[in-house]
C-alpha cells in the first residue's frame, strides 16, 4: 500500500471548505485587494484564495501582458485542481494587450472554463458584460492613473463592445498632475479627495452618459485614518453625487463572480452589485 496521499480528481460539495470558492490572480508585483475586498463584502459560505502570477522581470507593459496571457491558463488550471467554482482575473489591460478582440476573450473565457470545470472571468470583460447587464449605452471613462496607451486600449475595447465612450481621460489630462510620471509615483494610491473630485470633472465633460466607469484597481486614502479604498467602497458616495450608475473593473469583476456563484453580495455597494437584490 502507498503512503502518498490521493488527491480526488473531481471536488464534491462534502469536500471543499467552503460552499463557494473563489480563486483571484493579479500581475506581479501588485499586491492586490480584490481577494480581501471581495471577501468583506460576500457571505459566510465564501472562501478566496489568491495566486500571483510570477514574472520577475515584470514592468506592467502590455507587450508583457501579451507574452504572460499563457499564464492566465495555468492559474485556471491550479484554481480547478484545488476546487475553486469561480476563479478572476484582476487588472483590465490583459483584455486588450492580447489582441483577441472582444468575441476573442469572450471565447477564450468560455474554453478555459469549459476545460477546467470551473467560471473564468477577465475584469476588462466583466466590465462589458455588466454594462450591457444594466443597458448601458453611453459612457464616460475616468482613466484614473493608466498609461495614455493602457486606457486608450480600454477605450478602443469598450468602442468594439458596442459601446459610445463620449470622454476619456487619466489624472494627468484632467489637470490634477503635471507629468504622467508624477501619477506613476503615486503607484496608484491618491489622497482621498480625488476620487470626487475628478468624477465630478469627468462628469461636467459628458454630462450625457449613462454611467461613468474607472480603470483599473485605483485606490484612495479615503478610509478611516487614510487607509486605501478602492471604487468598491467609495462607489455609493459617487452615485448619490452623480445621479449616475459608476461602475469600476473591481466592481464589474465582482460581479460577474457573484453571478456565476448564483449569490448576492452583502450590504450597499451601488447600483451594479444592489442588481442581485432587484
Amino acid at each position: 500500500m502507498s503512503d502518498q496521499m490521493t488527491m480526488p480528481q473531481d471536488w464534491t460539495p462534502e469536500q471543499q471548505l467552503f460552499p463557494h470558492q473563489v480563486g483571484f490572480t493579479c500581475p506581479p508585483f501588485d499586491f492586490d485587494a480584490a481577494p480581501s475586498d471581495f471577501l468583506r463584502i460576500a457571505p459566510r459560505s465564501v472562501g478566496v484564495h489568491g495566486w500571483m502570477l510570477h514574472d520577475p522581470d515584470y514592468q506592467h507593459g502590455l507587450d508583457q501582458r501579451k507574452r504572460n496571457f499563457g499564464m492566465l491558463e495555468d492559474f485556471v488550471h491550479c484554481m480547478a485542481r484545488n476546487g475553486v467554482n469561480v476563479a478572476g482575473q484582476v487588472g483590465s489591460n490583459w483584455v486588450h494587450a492580447s489582441g483577441l478582440g472582444v468575441e476573442g476573450i469572450r471565447q477564450h473565457c468560455s474554453d478555459l472554463s469549459d476545460r477546467y470545470g470551473l467560471k473564468f472571468n477577465m475584469a476588462g470583460y466583466a466590465m462589458v458584460e455588466a454594462l450591457r447587464a444594466m443597458n448601458v449605452e453611453k459612457v464616460a471613462l475616468n482613466a484614473a492613473y493608466h498609461w495614455p496607451a493602457w486606457w486608450q486600449g480600454t477605450v478602443g475595447f469598450l468602442k468594439e463592445a458596442g459601446f459610445d465612450v463620449l470622454w476619456a481621460g487619466n489624472f494627468h489630462d484632467q489637470g490634477w498632475f503635471d507629468s504622467q510620471e508624477a501619477v506613476n509615483a503615486k503607484r496608484w494610491i491618491f489622497d482621498g479627495d480625488l476620487a470626487a473630485k475628478s468624477f465630478d470633472y469627468v462628469a461636467e465633460h459628458a454630462p450625457n452618459a449613462d454611467a461613468y466607469l474607472i480603470n483599473g484597481m485605483c485606490n484612495f486614502r479615503s478610509g478611516p485614518d487614510g487607509v486605501p479604498e478602492r471604487p468598491l467602497q467609495l462607489t455609493p458616495m459617487l452615485e448619490e453625487r452623480l445621479g449616475k450608475p459608476v461602475i469600476g473593473h473591481d466592481t464589474a469583476l465582482y460581479w460577474a463572480i457573484f453571478r456565476d456563484l448564483g449569490i448576492a453580495p452583502e450590504g450597499n455597494h451601488g447600483k451594479l452589485l444592489e442588481s442581485f437584490h432587484a
